[in-house]
């Protein structure tokens, strides 16, 4: 089964060219790349005008496999807790990525959570936002898509340890990368304090501490479940170290430093 865009026009252009550009122009912002391989990244998917700017630096820097599996979190509630797309493409304007279905079989196999489902994914925009972007840095890569709404730390840190075990016995690297913004419509100055308590967390490898403190202070970051997961497969992964390559919020672009969105870039390696 393939997937449609659902967001193209509103989120980024329609216009195949025209989006081209948009997305080169975002990846130019990155600095040198990462000469290691990068086993996670994390990234925004507001509105390009928005986020684009910090999603492009972070992929301009990373440096990635050429299997991709995308963790993002279910903002529809539908679907399963783990919704995995097993098999198909995923269409954006111009192009599609596809799936790579020998890697979804191991996934689906890796833990009992893990479902496939395609009714989390078909009106959820997580994880298309950022497909324009992995298609401009390597028009060849395959992608296993997997929503995540499971509230619980032990399964999360369950299932996370299960899919890095799975991705560390490859003959082959596949990264990670999660689809997350940070605080939701507080001040610019209120973001940047309470986001920063969550990107600690983020950046010191510590899935168990990034959960607790957004829990714990009411921080309204939407990809907080698929990030632990990542991070607990990135540790089983071999992960050693992270960074924050970029911040902002879309105050910065609209002016309303009242009412903003944090959008954080973080590579882990």
């Amino acid at each position: 089964m393939d997937r449609q865009p659902i967001v193209a026009g509103r989120f980024y252009d329609a216009d195949p060219d025209k989006l081209n550009a948009m997305v080169d122009g975002y990846l130019a912002l990155g600095g040198e790349q990462s000469q290691e391989i990068t086993l996670l990244a994390m990234v925004p998917h507001a509105g390009y005008v928005f986020s684009g700017a910090v999603c492009g630096k972070t992929f301009g820097m990373a440096n990635l496999a050429d299997t991709v599996v995308l963790i993002g979190p279910n903002h529809t509630g539908r679907g399963e807790r783990f919704s995995l797309w097993e098999e198909g493409r995923w269409h954006i304007p111009g192009g599609f990525l596809p799936i790579d279905t020998q890697l979804a079989k191991l996934l689906l196999e890796s833990d009992p959570n893990i479902v496939a489902d395609t009714a989390a994914h078909v009106g959820e925009h997580s994880l298309e936002v950022i497909l324009p972007f992995l298609r401009q840095l390597a028009p060849a890569s395959t992608i296993v898509p997997l929503s995540v709404s499971m509230p619980s730390l032990p399964v999360l840190k369950q299932v996370g340890q299960a899919l890095g075990q799975t991705l560390a016995s490859l003959d082959r690297p596949v990264s990670l990368v999660i689809s997350s913004d940070m605080s939701h419509y507080i001040s610019h100055d209120d973001a940047k304090k309470m986001d920063s308590l969550a990107l600690d967390a983020a950046v010191n490898l510590d899935p168990e501490r990034l959960y607790n403190t957004v829990r714990g202070h009411d921080i309204s970051m939407c990809g907080v479940l698929p990030m632990t997961v990542g991070l607990y497969a990135a540790l089983e992964m071999g992960a050693e170290k992270g960074e924050l390559v970029a911040y902002a919020t879309s105050g910065e672009v609209s002016g309303d430093f009242d009412q903003v969105v944090g959008y954080a870039g973080v590579l882990v390696s």
